[in-house]
């Protein structure tokens, strides 16, 4: 199936054909005429329907082009079977679990409270909620969900024993036909800008109700997972079921009776419906999911400005006549994993035009270079093309989360390299960028220029200890235990190594199992080595080396940014010592052989200092430079240099500079980079040192300091503020 979303793209414009499942083997023969020979034809009579039904799109282009990489939907293994043993994120696994989780946990409280509240009120009639966010209770659930995947990688008593109290409140708090948000539930003073409605699901576009709900089922799946205990899994089971009346069959206690038939405005619940079908394999929640992308767009369309825009909740076409990325850039992250989870679970193929070409609009024209999204102050979404402000941008960290969920599923779906890449970035970079290394203050925004005094972060200058909306904490502290699921996938007979880590796994392929063990430094070196040790000798398959982007001419795929400098970044891999001589083919270098016990693959992805620069379009970005390292983007920050980060001028590239790994602090162990540079001093400039950091680790070291990623040119462009930039 490896290429065939693209080509379908392709192919959707050229020979249009209805691509539903239930058409799929209609085909079949008219495309045998077509071309009988091709070697994907007997997959579509032998192998998993959601397979065929891509291969149908896509074999009249790959008559032209064949498809020779593998065949069918690749099988992720799950961050549990990965066991971690490097130096970059089993540090943070154990700042999840001794600092994150249980400090998230522990700001989560006035949550639980109000849902011990509810639980009180439906059994006796008394009391009253305390007036907190209507979305207090997604922000609980996520943190949950991060510790079930910590109890999942190593068991605590303790921890799962206050996971179980919860969880009796959580459904102590449930309706007896389903429902599940307290603020219907019992009672409390509506503050000014409710904005829920005056009664259950009568205000959908801006409730939460659904939005609550679809992270409360990741939490319980992740607990059930993680233990076996299925009191939480039943409630999420009992509420789904609850909304499934209420919106599509309907219900006479809810909606006058008739069905709600509307999708929410906060996109979540439908890539949860997706995880609980795969949870139970209950074919109703799949269902489920695909009815609410079907009416997105479609029975409701709000008429209003701000956050009753009809594009503002993607709500302005129905999915699939969506061609860009609009609105709040969170919604739309999870909305477009929620599509693409169907693509692959229910083989609708109808969807993947919509996908690929929003996926353009993202990376050709809407994505900060660390990936983050979501550039607009206020609407916290997507601009017009090309705006892409660096002191007063949004890039909300929960949208870089979505980057790197949306783009995992995409990469899941098709194979294909450059999906792994701009998830890769944004999680090296803005997302990691979200929390301190301590693990215990965090970003909402994330600039990429600052001036140490302008107030960005929800009216700090630096990282806050929580928020009152704590979607992107709750929303780090259930990622990063996963991440190390994102390392390895595979089908029968291919393995595909999508992330670089020091780590240890087994795995099962059609022919047997096989363990790896890999060792590396990255991100800061790209020196791989890979361990292959089959379950008998001479076992055949093929070892997927994803190539990244930033070894080509450009830091990540799309078309915003390119390198300025020439330098040479060819990768080179070896087995046993005999150079790997193959093309790279949709990102990836494959490796076909017989393997034996103790095979050793070495790969090296070549990490220079390279610049970049941006679209002239980006106006923001003109007659300025980005340096970046590996799949890290490096910036300036005040500590280590004598003058404003944005002073500094970078006149000439491709100077690797010095670089230097920090022997202590809390920067310990992270490299620097030093360069040559001129610096602004009123009207003169003057030969500087330039000292550059990790974006990700900017601000650990006090909060009013100046940072910069885009770096002036010439000292023209240096003297001039962002806010004379139109």
């Amino acid at each position: 199936m490896r290429a065939a979303i693209s080509l379908y793209a392709k192919l959707n414009t050229q020979n249009p054909r209805p691509q539903k499942v239930g058409n799929t083997f209609g085909y079949i023969h008219e495309i045998s005429d077509f071309c009988p020979n091709h070697p994907t034809l007997s997959i579509m009579k032998t192998r998993n329907i959601i397979a065929a039904s891509l291969l149908a799109g896509a074999i009249f282009t790959s008559c032209q082009e064949p498809i020779v990489k593998g065949k069918e939907a690749l099988t992720p293994v799950t961050f549990e079977k990965v066991t971690l043993q490097d130096q970059f994120w089993l540090p943070r696994l154990k700042t999840q679990k001794q600092t994150l989780v249980p400090f998230a946990l522990e700001k989560a409280q006035p949550a639980v409270e109000n849902l011990r509240r509810t639980g009180e009120y439906l059994k006796t009639g008394q009391g009253k909620l305390e007036n907190l966010p209507r979305y207090v209770a997604s922000d609980l659930f996520k943190v949950m969900e991060g510790a079930a995947c910590l109890l999942t990688i190593e068991k605590d008593p303790e921890l799962e024993k206050q996971m179980d109290e919860i969880i009796d409140i959580i459904a102590d708090a449930q309706k007896p036909d389903g429902y599940l948000y307290e603020w219907f539930s019992a009672p409390f003073k509506k503050p000014n800008g409710w904005g829920a409605g005056d009664k259950p699901y009568s205000f959908v576009v801006h409730s939460h109700e659904l939005y609550n709900m679809g992270h409360m089922y990741e939490g319980a799946i992740a607990y059930y997972k993680a233990t076996g205990k299925r009191k939480w899994l039943d409630v999420a089971e009992k509420n789904a079921q609850h909304i499934n009346k209420v919106f599509f069959e309907g219900d006479p206690n809810y909606n006058e009776g008739k069905p709600v038939n509307q999708a929410p405005g906060h996109e979540e619940i439908e890539l949860a419906l997706v995880k609980l079908y795969q949870a139970t394999g209950k074919q109703l929640y799949l269902d489920m999911a695909q009815k609410f992308i079907d009416v997105r767009g479609v029975t409701y369309q709000p008429d209003g400005k701000g956050a009753m825009a009809p594009n503002y909740a993607q709500q302005h076409l129905p999915v699939r006549e969506q061609r860009t990325a609009e609105g709040h850039s969170v919604r739309a992250m999870y909305l477009y994993s929620g599509m693409a989870d169907v693509v692959a679970n229910n083989g609708d193929t109808t969807l993947v035009p919509a996908l690929e070409s929003i996926w353009h609009d993202i990376v050709d024209k809407k994505m900060h270079i660390n990936g983050g999204l979501g550039a607009v102050r206020g609407i916290e979404g997507f601009g017009p093309d090309y705006v892409l402000p660096n002191l007063d941008t949004y890039d909300e960290t929960c949208a870089a989360v979505g980057n790197v969920l949306f783009n995992y599923r995409m990469f899941l779906a098709s194979g294909d390299a450059k999906y792994v890449d701009v998830a890769e970035v944004a999680l090296y970079n803005n997302v990691l960028a979200g929390v301190n290394i301590e693990g215990n203050r965090f970003f909402y925004v994330n600039v990429l220029e600052a001036d140490g005094e302008k107030t960005f972060n929800h009216g700090r200058a630096g990282r806050s200890p929580w928020f009152a909306t704590a979607c992107c904490p709750s929303n780090l502290a259930r990622l990063i235990p996963q991440v190390s699921g994102m390392i390895y996938s595979h089908t029968e007979d291919d393995i595909f190594c999508a992330l670089y880590a020091s780590n240890s796994t087994e795995l099962t392929l059609g022919n047997g199992s096989v363990k790896l063990r890999q060792q590396t430094d990255y991100p800061f070196n790209g020196k791989i080595q890979i361990e292959v040790s089959p379950d008998s000798e001479a076992m055949d398959f093929t070892l997927w080396l994803r190539i990244p982007t930033w070894c080509s001419d450009r830091f990540v795929p799309g078309e915003l940014y390119s390198y300025s400098d020439k330098t040479s970044t060819q990768a080179t891999a070896s087995v046993n010592g005999q150079k790997v001589n193959a093309p790279v083919l949709d990102g990836y270098l494959p490796v076909k052989r017989s393997w034996n016990a103790g095979d050793k693959v070495e790969l090296d992805l070549p990490m220079p200092v390279r610049y970049s620069i941006a679209d002239n379009r980006v106006e923001a970005d003109i007659n300025r430079t980005c340096v970046t390292r590996g799949p890290l983007v490096y910036c300036a920050e005040g500590p280590d240099n004598e003058h404003p980060a944005s002073s500094y001028i970078l006149t000439s590239n491709g100077q690797q500079g010095q670089i230097d790994t920090f022997k202590e602090g809390i920067l310990k162990g992270i490299p620097a980079i030093t360069l040559n540079a001129e610096a602004l001093k009123g009207e003169e400039t003057t030969p500087a040192s330039l000292k550059l950091i990790p974006y990700y680790a900017w601000n650990n070291r006090g909060d009013h300091v100046t940072m910069n990623v885009w770096f002036a040119q010439d000292a023209e462009t240096a003297g001039i503020p962002e806010a004379a930039i139109e």
